[in-house]
């Protein structure tokens, strides 16, 4: 389970919104370029390719933004770009994403490109695009102005080094020294081989290829690696060493400890741009001020969700709640819900696919029949929303001596039940107003109800859900239990 998951999925359903984040780096255009490949050419000895299918996407320190802004954070965003057709393109997807790009600075340099062109999902050749010049001085110092302006503006700081160029060791140790004064964490996606140009910085985030360069201790040695890694971090005065290991998970290395985070087991596509993921959610995290183990936990879970789709792909905040939010997984607490947070979540579960099914009623003493409604509500869909009637509503329609469990203590045993994914109270007599705005795609209500009785069934129906009844077990009921108590008594 991990740590601090409800403030996580508070930052997810809003909370990060609140935060500011700034990416410094080389920004860049990755396209895809996809087909069939059915013939060699006659030509000449190479495979003909039969276009399909074309896209786009932001890649580099671009993508890194795109993640943030994915979690929901505002992003600002700095570095270098052109005046072509690819700066405009990458400008659309900023802009729609809602990333401020006030801090980049357009050279006389084309925008860096790359080109992918694969077959059958396997990658024929990649085509990049890029200067072998680098920005003139009077470029890098309009860009080092930016950055130092921003700095103060911002909860965290990304420093995203593809070595193209935008970021100089002067830049670094500017972004680094103003971020320490005003206490903003600064994390580091490393490609230089001497990390002494990220001195100081909050964390430093290499993959197993750039230690191993950095340290001169081969990739496959990982104890080895580990000390190099530690004897880089204390040098350099960095707070963590964060060390990504592919299939082996996430490594932290600080003072007196290390701190291990397994990858979660997907089925992985495509690994491009899942460093971008994994940086930006731990700066979300940081700007959060939560635990360096959460961060850490949460972006093994986004790179996870992020490998598994083809291309450069940032994490969407709504697929990180759908994988935070099992009902086997979080705890009871995490289920219940007010209005307000039931239909963010509901918004967020909807946008990653689930089918939201919504049943409701007393639940007061908890039998084998609710508990056989409920299992066959989820098997409508895959996140069951459960309407309870307040104590307040329970007393208008059953009497002054009901309920016999309060709301609050009904709440927590409902959500502690498996097949139920969010618990919310109503108070008035019906659910019609909650169904209302939950829009589910299926209501279930058990008992001798037709379609046409059910409170709720045409607002459902109108938003293109459907309606299910199902039976009863019988001679289980609530007030049954009631009266067999009083006999006893």
């Amino acid at each position: 389970m991990m740590q601090e998951i409800h403030a996580v999925l508070n930052l997810l359903e809003g909370g990060f919104g609140n935060l500011k984040v700034l990416v410094v780096g080389d920004l860049m255009l990755d396209r895809y370029i996809l087909g069939e490949v059915e013939r060699i050419s006659p030509e000449a000895p190479v495979p003909v390719l039969r276009h399909a299918q074309r896209y786009e996407r932001p890649g580099g320190a671009a993508n890194v933004a795109m993640n943030l802004a994915g979690l929901g954070c505002t992003t600002l965003l700095a570095g270098f770009w052109g005046n072509d057709t690819e700066q405009r393109e990458l400008a659309v997807f900023l802009e729609k994403a809602g990333v401020d790009t006030a801090g980049v600075v357009t050279t006389s340099l084309p925008t860096i490109s790359k080109t992918r062109i694969l077959g059958r999902m396997q990658q024929l050749l990649r085509l990049d695009i890029e200067s072998r010049e680098r920005p003139s001085a009077e470029d890098q110092q309009h860009l080092l102005e930016r950055v130092e302006q921003l700095v103060s503006k911002v909860h965290a700081v990304v420093l995203s080094d593809y070595a193209k160029g935008a970021l100089t060791a002067q830049l670094c140790e500017t972004a680094i020294r103003a971020a320490r004064r005003m206490g903003v964490p600064v994390l580091v996606d490393p490609k230089s081989t001497d990390f002494s140009m990220y001195s100081g910085a909050t964390a430093v985030c290499p993959n197993l290829k750039e230690l191993s360069a950095a340290t001169g201790v081969a990739a496959h040695e990982i104890e080895e690696l580990l000390v190099a890694g530690e004897a880089q971090r204390q040098e350099h005065d960095l707070t963590y060493l964060t060390l990504t290991m592919s299939e082996k998970g996430i490594r932290v290395l600080s003072e007196g400890r290390t701190f291990h985070s397994p990858a979660r087991a997907r089925e992985v596509y495509d690994v491009s741009g899942a460093g971008d993921t994994v940086i930006a959610t731990m700066a979300a995290c940081l700007a959060a001020k939560l635990p360096i183990e959460t961060a850490v936990d949460l972006a093994n879970l986004a790179a996870g969700i992020v490998v598994a789709t083809v291309g450069t792909v940032p994490i969407a905040k709504h697929e990180l709640i759908a994988a935070l939010t099992p009902s086997s997984g979080i705890t009871s607490g995490e289920k219940m819900l007010d209005g307000e947070r039931l239909l963010k979540r509901v918004a967020e579960w909807r946008a990653a696919g689930e089918t939201i099914v919504f049943t409701n009623g007393c639940f007061d003493l908890l039998h084998v029949g609710h508990i056989t409604l409920l299992e066959d509500c989820h098997k409508f869909g895959s996140k069951l929303v459960l309407g309870l009637n307040a104590d307040a509503s329970i007393c208008r329609l059953k009497g002054p001596s009901r309920p016999i469990v309060g709301e609050n203590e009904r709440m927590r045993v409902m959500a502690a039940l498996a097949a139920v994914d969010a618990v919310v109270l109503f108070a008035e007599d019906t659910p019609l107003e909650l169904i209302k705005l939950v829009k589910p795609d299926v209501l279930v209500k058990g008992g001798d109800y037709s379609v046409e009785t059910v409170v709720g069934h045409e607002a459902v129906i109108a938003a293109g859900g459907r309606v299910e009844i199902v039976p009863t077990v019988e001679g289980f009921s609530t007030s049954n239990i009631v009266k067999k108590l009083q006999g006893n008594a």
